[in-house]
């Protein structure tokens, strides 16, 4: 006979499940197991199982129960097993082997593995032990905060399990099935600081380094937003950790164990491999296993560089481009999927980015509307042209348009310089020094900066470097025209996809048949979602989650302005969570300018029709316009001519963006994830 509380509440016999009855019964059985060969007071029982106030027939009710468990337990054969269920005074005592319920055998089969002195031994163990859960513990208990609790420690002490199993994996070099291990439990936990900074160091020693550093940064917004804290000491030394361990030149691979383990498995290390793929303005290095098509990209930010190497500043014999001692930070996310299009702005970054005849760091920004794909063109760029800056390249999300605070300079060059390989104690504490260390360290290395999500030019200033062979590209939904004026930066727009290349990515995302079944109706998806890859993405999801509708069936359901923005939403990304928090950075003022152009029939208007919807003077209109034709939240076709798109309008018709409800913030809430973002 044995007794299972990791999972649904059971007692079995052989292959037989006995039949324990409703949901209370049961919890008498859990309650009187959790405490097995210690009597149970009747009190505690009643307690447990009534939430609110118990009724007057409780004592009757518990007595009932107890009277049927003890005959299913005797039908089962319990004395047999030594099992017997009895009553002293108002207590119960439920007395057997221990051995025979299965939280006992987890907790004994944990304590024997040793993952860091007896890795090789711990794996087997803690796996027996990690399979005796069938589900969350006690499924099919009353809901009361006594079994929660109770619930609540035992899936600890599962957590706890998993992470030695993970690190237990990892002393023995198996990294990848450390991480593998690792990430289900994490995605379930994803505040539990311990967990993710073993996956952290599982995933950078598989080479992973730009996903480990994004578990840090996500973990840290999920802190900041529903707790109100930041980081702990595990979970940042962690992050320091890999910092300074790729700095030093990288980190353990899954094909290095560590020394003296015993090895269990095999390990592999996946190296990428890199052929010349042709592109605008020649060839262009790619990764051979890089991904076709597609306008925009999930591609996931880090809010700092990793790995770094210590080269110094003079004296080292190291010019630009030479090696140096330790590796190369690579922070880049990973190429964006399905990337269509944009050749001409590809070619306009290249011509920009390694133009070395000026002797200046040159400087691009790459501007557009939420949903239209920057961050996914700067980061298609940064791959194509990685061998062109051997020396690094370095990543941050400067949060500009996010759920909360947009990042401090402090903060990102902190990140830079630990990248770099400067210890933690010598980071200056002020923006200005650490700025002026920071393009120090790069002012005779080849490294590409890319700036993510930046709102504001004074923002962006502190983080660029210095070096002639450095270059910088900056992506944001302002024009940031500060940039242009003072460090000559050269603006790259984008644009919505036309019906071609708009329905092109609907292909790529859905299967080139699926679409031109209907071209008709591929082409008025693409009207409907503006031709925004960002909606374009979520209405593949909403087909791809429907195998049976035909594009016309999901056309016809967005032609209803009242579930447009629902619609194309897809789980944590959407266009109505792009388009909050471009809201959410104006001004009051623009705010409700932009709410009274919303009411305009068509979207089209002038600063004098402009005027009259907001019932204020022309002149102050016009401003407005200004700053938010800046925020790419109008558009200026001509002179005096104004547009606002569909999209905006319904957002901005509804104050609270109720349409969006489907969608949520991606990446601390910039919600412009699917086009690639920002």
């Amino acid at each position: 006979m044995e007794f299972s509380l990791l999972g649904p509440i059971a007692v079995t016999t052989g292959s037989e499940e006995l039949s324990l009855g409703p949901a209370k019964r049961r919890s008498v059985l859990a309650l009187l197991l959790l405490q097995p060969n210690t009597t149970v007071p009747l009190e505690q029982l009643i307690d447990s199982l009534w939430e609110d106030e118990p009724p007057e027939h409780a004592r009757t009710v518990v007595q009932g129960h107890v009277s049927r468990l003890r005959a299913t337990l005797a039908e089962g054969g319990a004395q047999t097993y030594g099992i017997e269920l009895t009553t002293h005074g108002s207590a119960y005592l439920l007395r057997l082997p221990e051995e025979l319920i299965d939280a006992h055998r987890f907790g004994e089969l944990v304590t024997l593995a040793r993952p860091e002195a007896a890795p090789a031994d711990a794996v087997p163990l803690l796996r027996e032990a990690l399979g005796l859960w069938r589900g969350p513990a006690l499924t099919g208990t009353v809901t009361s905060p006594p079994f929660a609790a109770a619930a609540h420690a035992l899936e600890e002490r599962r957590l706890t399990a998993v992470e030695a199993l993970g690190r237990a994996h990892g002393t023995l070099g198996e990294h990848e099935q450390a991480a593998a291990i690792l990430y289900s439990a994490a995605v379930n936990h994803p505040l539990r600081e311990g967990l993710i900074a073993e996956l952290m160091r599982a995933l950078f020693r598989t080479g992973r380094q730009s996903d480990a550093l994004e578990w840090f940064h996500r973990t840290r917004r999920l802190l900041n937003e529903e707790l109100g804290v930041d980081p702990g000491e595990r979970l940042r030394a962690a992050y320091e950790e890999i910092l300074r361990a790729e700095a030093a030149g990288g980190g353990r691979t899954a094909a290095q164990p560590a020394a003296g383990a015993h090895r269990t498995g095999n390990d592999s290390q996946g190296a990428s491999a890199f052929h010349v793929k042709h592109g605008p303005g020649g060839p262009l290095p790619a990764q051979s296993t890089g991904t076709a098509g597609g306008s925009d990209a999930k591609g996931t930010s880090a809010d700092s560089a990793d790995g770094a190497r210590d080269g110094s500043r003079s004296g080292s014999g190291s010019g630009p481009g030479s090696g140096r001692a330790g590796a190369a930070p690579r922070l880049l996310p990973r190429a964006p999927a399905r990337f269509l299009g944009r050749e001409a702005q590809l070619g306009y970054l290249t011509e920009v980015l390694t133009d070395r005849t000026t002797g200046e760091s040159p400087l691009a920004v790459v501007a557009g509307p939420a949903g239209v794909g920057k961050t996914a063109c700067a980061v298609q760029w940064a791959h194509l042209y990685s061998s062109a800056f051997p020396d690094g390249q370095l990543f941050a999300d400067l949060r500009g348009f996010g759920e909360g605070d947009e990042a401090p300079p402090a903060e990102i060059l902190r990140d830079f310089l630990l990248a770099l390989g400067t210890p933690a104690e010598r980071v200056p504490g002020s923006a200005q020094a650490a700025s002026a260390l920071f393009r120090s360290l790069v002012a005779e290395r080849r490294l590409l900066v890319v700036l993510d999500n930046a709102r504001s030019s004074a923002q962006v200033r502190p983080l660029l470097p210095g070096g002639a062979h450095c270059a910088t590209v900056v992506t944001s939904r302002s024009r940031l025209d500060g940039l242009v004026a003072t460090d000559w930066a050269r603006p790259v727009g984008l644009q919505a996809l036309g019906h071609e290349e708009g329905a092109a990515l609907l292909g790529a995302m859905l299967g080139p048949q699926r679409v031109a079944e209907d071209p008709a109706a591929a082409r008025e998806l693409v009207d409907l979602c503006e031709g925004l890859p960002l909606a374009l993405r979520a209405a593949a999801a909403q087909l791809t989650a429907r195998p049976r509708w035909r594009l016309a069936r999901l056309a016809a359901a967005l032609r209803d302005e009242r579930r447009r923005l629902a619609l194309l939403s897809a789980e944590d990304t959407g266009m109505a969570a792009a388009l909050r928090m471009s809201v959410a950075r104006l001004s009051a003022d623009d705010a409700r300018l932009l709410r009274a152009l919303a009411t305009s029939a068509d979207g089209h208007l002038n600063a004098s029709v402009a005027a009259a919807l907001a019932g204020q003077d022309q002149e102050r209109t016009q401003d407005g316009l200004d700053r938010l034709a800046e925020m790419h939240l109008v558009d200026e076709e001509a002179t005096d001519v104004y547009t606002i798109s569909t999209l905006t309008q319904l957002f901005a018709r509804d104050e609270r963006g109720e349409g969006g409800k489907g969608g949520a913030e991606d990446r601390g809430g910039s919600g412009d994830e699917g086009d690639g973002r920002r």
